[in-house]
């Protein structure tokens, strides 16, 4: 990869995306990664996680390296410091950030003052690693990415906004169905429209999930309130109630689709009981595949 930073998939060019997704389908087939032998990696989350904390931790000690996790009491970031400052202190002591934040901004001021790679492992603008997982699990199960049709239903929050330009870069059709006021934001929704436009897919609204999952290859969902909208959860649960996806709404995909969910789900919201069991889920494969793709960010980076 020509970055020294992942906070976006639109980072990478489209082939770079392809790239990635592969050595991510090696290094889970047994490939060695690059070595992070010698190398001490801090995990600054201002968010808990389950996922993305461990499959950090896991992925990094497997490739020889080790971490310090660093949260949000721990280190006020923009709050008891400012985040320029954070950065230039962790720059002397670390090899690498991966940061979990509440804002995009705050990436890009840790990747504009350390000289050390920068992951995003989350923000409100994006979810990159999310994505890469994603593509690695739909490759997986659909054998191809090029031509596909995935319907996101619900939100078109951080992780549409990056699945959109993953899909994108792929030559995967992306189509999100949310309300009108809740659709991606137009700086990743364009690049993503514009990457279609480059690799023959195409990325598009509707209102009506139905209308999003009529003929698609993946059907995909988020929560409706994410953390730090908690104020927001009564109207958003009336605004998002007719998004929910359940077996009667699958009936619109293909008979062989497959049913993904980036975790953790709230069943009897954006989900119907028994729907993460379903024959058509690949949601546990999507939430493992999180390590190798995030093990082939890592050695791309330091490489």
């Amino acid at each position: 990869m020509r970055v020294r930073n992942f906070l976006s998939v639109a980072d990478l060019t489209s082939p770079e995306v392809a790239s990635l997704i592969e050595r991510a389908a090696r290094i889970k087939n047994g490939e060695s990664a690059t070595s992070l032998e010698g190398k001490i990696v801090a995990l600054l989350f201002e968010k808990p996680s389950l996922r993305t904390r461990v499959s950090f931790e896991v992925g990094i000690r497997q490739m020889g390296g080790d971490c310090v996790y660093l949260s949000r009491d721990d280190v006020g970031l923009g709050q008891r410091e400012p985040v320029a400052d954070v950065a230039r202190v962790l720059d002397r002591w670390v090899d690498g950030i991966v940061a979990r934040v509440f804002s995009h901004r705050s990436l890009e001021l840790l990747a504009k003052h350390t000289t050390v790679p920068v992951v995003n492992a989350l923000s409100d603008l994006e979810h990159p690693c999310q994505a890469m997982g994603d593509l690695l699990t739909i490759q997986e199960h659909r054998r191809t990415l090029a031509g596909l049709r995935v319907a996101f239903v619900g939100d078109g929050n951080n992780v549409a906004a990056s699945l959109a330009l993953a899909c994108a870069s792929v030559g995967a059709d992306f189509i999100l169905a949310a309300p009108p006021a809740h659709q991606v934001p137009t700086a990743p929704w364009q690049e993503a429209q514009q990457r279609a436009f480059e690799n023959g897919a195409r990325v598009g609204w509707v209102e009506l999930p139905q209308q999003a999952v009529r003929g698609a290859d993946v059907v995909y969902t988020d929560v409706w309130v994410s953390m730090g909208q908690d104020a927001e959860t009564e109207e958003r649960l009336k605004v998002f109630r007719d998004y929910r996806v359940d077996e009667a709404l699958m009936g619109h995909a293909k008979p062989d689709a497959v049913f993904m969910h980036d975790l953790p789900a709230h069943e009897g919201e954006e989900i119907s009981p028994g729907m993460l069991d379903h024959p058509s889920s690949v949601v546990f494969d999507q939430a493992e595949n999180r390590l190798h793709a995030q093990k082939a960010v890592l050695a791309e980076l330091f490489s």
